[in-house]
C-alpha cells in the first residue's frame, strides 16, 4: 500500500518561504516520479516539481523556477520541496504524488498514480 502524507503548509507572507515535505512509503522510492501539485480554487490541479531519479530528470513549472527547489532524502523515504519568494498567486492545496515513470514531462496529472492528502500553503500581501 503506497501512502504520502504532506506536511508543512501554512501561512506565510509574501517574500517568506516555507518548506514542505512528503514522507513515502510502501514502494521503491527511488524508483518512482516524485512529483508536487498545487490546486487553487477554481483551477486545475497543476504540476510544480517532480523528480526522477531513476530516469536522470527533474522538472519544474516555469512559474516557480528560481524560487522553489525539489529535493528527496532516500533515507528517510521523504520528499521536499523549498519554497522561497513566495508569492499570493502561489496560494494553494499542494498534493505529493507518485507515479511508475515520467521521463516525457513530469508535470501532468495522467502520470501519477498516488496522491497524498494536500496540504494548504496560503500566502498574503
Amino acid at each position: 500500500q503506497v501512502q504520502l502524507v504532506e506536511s508543512g503548509g501554512g501561512s506565510v507572507q509574501a517574500g517568506g518561504s516555507l518548506r514542505l515535505s512528503c514522507a513515502a512509503s510502501g514502494y521503491t522510492y527511488n524508483r518512482y516520479c516524485m512529483g508536487w501539485f498545487r490546486q487553487a480554487p477554481g483551477k486545475a490541479r497543476e504540476g510544480v516539481a517532480a523528480i526522477y531519479t531513476v530516469g536522470g530528470r527533474i522538472y519544474y513549472a516555469d512559474s516557480v523556477k528560481g524560487r522553489f527547489t525539489i529535493s528527496q532524502d532516500n533515507a528517510k523515504n521523504t520528499l521536499y520541496l523549498q519554497m522561497n519568494s513566495l508569492k499570493p498567486e502561489d496560494t494553494a492545496m499542494y498534493y505529493c504524488a507518485a507515479g511508475p515513470s515520467c521521463l516525457l514531462s513530469g508535470l501532468l496529472v495522467s502520470e501519477y498514480n498516488y496522491w497524498g492528502q494536500g496540504t494548504q500553503v496560503t500566502v498574503s500581501s
